[in-house]
């Protein structure tokens, strides 16, 4: 493509070159030559004042050789013999200075009474006619050296020339430049495709060159960025739903520990355990597997208070078995926030499943909502050993890696699901103690887009009153990591 716009370039460029050169080099050559006539006219009708005086040779010799073209040899006159006289007596014809042209042409142009133009030898002769006061026609001939009828064309010429090379060369590292800044963006762009089919997906193109290739440049790394976040969203969307089985399980197991002694039971419970691995393990392959996009935002919004209390009623059943003791506050009006209303509810499981899985049995916890204008902050605390080292817990979270003190079977997705839901909205997760005396987790969801300002909200900030029940429980210190999934 490159060599071809040059090959374009260079042909369009010498067709034009051409178009104009010639017909100025003609036009120069008939300027040169239209001056050397014209000086040769000035010169001939410098004579003409002596021939209307008299027709005496001598004067007429002098008058001719008094002129730069007859000093030269240039000038000549040709005086008629006047009527009844013949030629070679007393006052016959004169002839005064050197003759090039022909008795014929000076006859011709004597008869026709007008400038003639005659080629002769070295050059040519102009004859212009001028009138005698005796009423005849004397003839003025001035020679023209070839050379100065062609003076200074083929200087103009050769610049002409040089300067028509000096376009098309131009024009050829134009075209040669032009042709490079639109045919390497083109490259990288093709380039960039051929990556990104073989499936490298971090593959972008540099979004500069010409318009049409910059537009083209943008709408590929749009085209990449959405792949990306497609792919991302798949494996997102298997480990989110295999976390979610996490919460069925979870009453599972704590069921089958109540089905008492026997092979039914151990087999029940067996079961249990490897399918609880084997939901891990598809957690774990998702999110090893997927790449390291931002989440997509949240398709729709959900009211978080009818959110939560069905999921509390949920888990309100299953602590009832197990003798926590459960309290509910700040769902009694509408909360519209900019979550999906399942993003929402799995996050709610994935805290929730970690009391269950975490804390003793008879353990309390509370879920607390409140609106603070630009944003809902959704709470939950258990009055368990706590979490020793809450950044840890966080790293767990994002990174899916389990550390010493960990929980076995810890898939380390459960806060990450938690984290992705918050920061989707421009909010954030945040781990403290809790006022029961255990861990707190913080959920700050924000309404327009806003992300909290962390001078003012400090880490783990309690929000609420401490209710009677609450005041009651003494805050016990930890004794283990707690580890949350």
């Amino acid at each position: 493509m490159r060599w071809a716009l040059v090959k374009v370039c260079l042909a369009v460029t010498a067709m034009v070159v051409i178009a104009f050169a010639v017909p100025l080099g003609l036009v120069i050559r008939e300027m040169a030559s239209d001056r050397a006539f014209s000086d040769a006219e000035r010169q001939a009708a410098m004579i003409a004042p002596t021939l209307s005086i008299t027709t005496d040779r001598e004067e007429l010799t002098r008058a001719v050789l008094s002129t730069e073209p007859g000093d030269r040899g240039r000038l000549a006159v040709h005086v008629p013999a006047p009527e009844g006289v013949a030629d070679g007596t007393e006052g016959g014809p004169l002839d005064i200075g050197t003759r090039r042209a022909t008795p014929k042409d000076v006859a011709t142009v004597r008869k026709a009474g007008r400038a003639s133009i005659t080629e002769v030898t070295g050059g040519f002769a102009l004859l212009q006619p001028t009138a005698l006061g005796t009423g005849d026609i004397a003839v003025v001939e001035v020679f023209v050296p070839e050379g100065e009828v062609s003076h200074g064309v083929a200087t103009a010429w050769l610049m002409l020339a040089g300067v028509g090379v000096a376009l098309i060369v131009g024009s050829v590292a134009v075209a040669d430049r032009l042709g490079v800044r639109m045919v390497q963006p083109a490259q990288r762009l093709a380039g960039a495709a051929q990556d990104l089919g073989e499936g490298r997906l971090g593959t972008r193109v540099p979004e500069e060159g010409p318009t049409e290739l910059r537009s083209a440049a943008v709408a590929f790394n749009s085209m990449a960025d959405q792949v990306v976040q497609l792919l991302a969203n798949e494996r997102e969307l298997a480990a989110d739903l295999s976390h979610r089985l996490r919460t069925p399980l979870t009453v599972l197991r704590l069921n089958a520990a109540s089905l008492g002694e026997g092979p039914a039971a151990e087999q029940t419970r067996a079961a249990v355990q490897q399918l609880e691995h084997e939901v891990d393990t598809i957690i774990r392959t998702a999110r090893e597997q997927r790449p390291q996009t931002q989440g997509g935002q949240p398709e729709a919004g959900c009211d978080a208070s009818e959110v939560i209390r069905e999921r509390m009623g949920f888990w309100s059943a299953l602590a009832e078995d197990e003798g926590r003791e459960v309290r509910l506050a700040g769902v009694d009006r509408t909360v519209r926030i900019p979550v999906a209303r399942p993003e929402l509810a799995a996050a709610l499981d994935a805290l929730l499943g970690n009391v269950f899985r975490h804390t003793p049995e008879g353990t309390a916890f509370s879920v607390d909502v409140h609106h603070s204008g630009d944003a809902v902050i959704v709470l939950v605390s258990d009055a368990g050993p706590g979490i020793d080292d809450p950044k840890a817990a966080l790293a767990r979270g994002g990174s899916g890696r389990d550390t010493a003190g960990g929980s076995v079977g810890s898939t380390g997705l459960g806060l990450d699901i938690v984290r992705r839901v918050a920061e989707s909205t421009g909010g954030d997760l945040r781990i403290g103690r809790s006022v029961l005396g255990g861990t707190e987790v913080r959920i700050w969801i924000g309404l327009y887009g806003s992300r909290p300002e962390r001078g003012r909200r400090g880490h783990g900030r309690r929000v609420g009153r401490r209710t009677g029940w609450q005041r009651r429980k003494e805050p016990r210190n930890a004794t283990g990591s707690g580890a949350r999934h």
